[in-house]
């Protein structure tokens, strides 16, 4: 049996969108592939609950892959999105040092309820347990169509290092 969701997923509104990816590019260093949100639609830094979606393209990389014939997002990609909704709440709520971004510390309590298919919205639920100016602990939750598809408590830590905020693509890498 799935838990309680943590915001009523009825009640999550992602016509109304708070931070646009670019907005998100600019506390995530997540690019290309590997950008895992679409929007911010809900932040309430006093219960420390955020809400985002992921829409999934007909394009996206893992598509042709898994499963060939009948496409299912990797739990691993799901995981992965959630992080990157903790990690959006902790840089915008400026809580990691100076010089720091938030990293991939672990996963707890996983569990896959459901499909995310090509041409899903994915809405995803986090609130941070835990918030420290060292680890963050997200609980968080994903649902596709108001059903749970997903939760899973993230765990984050602070990674001192500058991330390059335009990395280059591998034509003008090849060309430097």
């Amino acid at each position: 049996m799935p838990p309680v969701a943590l915001l009523d997923p009825a009640l999550i509104d992602t016509s109304r969108v708070l931070v646009d990816q670019e907005g998100i590019r600019a506390k995530n260093p997540q690019r290309f592939e590997m950008e895992q949100l679409t929007a911010i639609v809900y932040l309430d830094g006093e219960r420390h609950i955020i809400a985002g979606y992921k829409d999934i393209g007909t394009d996206e990389f893992w598509i042709r892959g898994h499963m060939p014939g009948f496409p299912l997002m990797p739990g691993v990609l799901l995981c992965e999105a959630a992080a990157q909704l903790a990690s959006f709440y902790t840089h915008s709520q400026d809580l990691l040092p100076e010089g720091c971004f938030m990293g991939f510390a672990g996963m707890e309590e996983v569990r896959f309820r459901g499909q995310v298919k090509p041409g899903d919205r994915l809405v995803l639920v986090g609130q941070a347990v835990k918030l420290s100016r060292r680890q963050s602990i997200f609980e968080t939750q994903g649902f596709v169509n108001g059903d749970m598809v997903f939760q899973a408590r993230i765990l984050g830590i602070a990674i001192h290092g500058q991330v390059n905020a335009t990395p280059k693509t591998a034509a003008s890498a090849s060309a430097s």
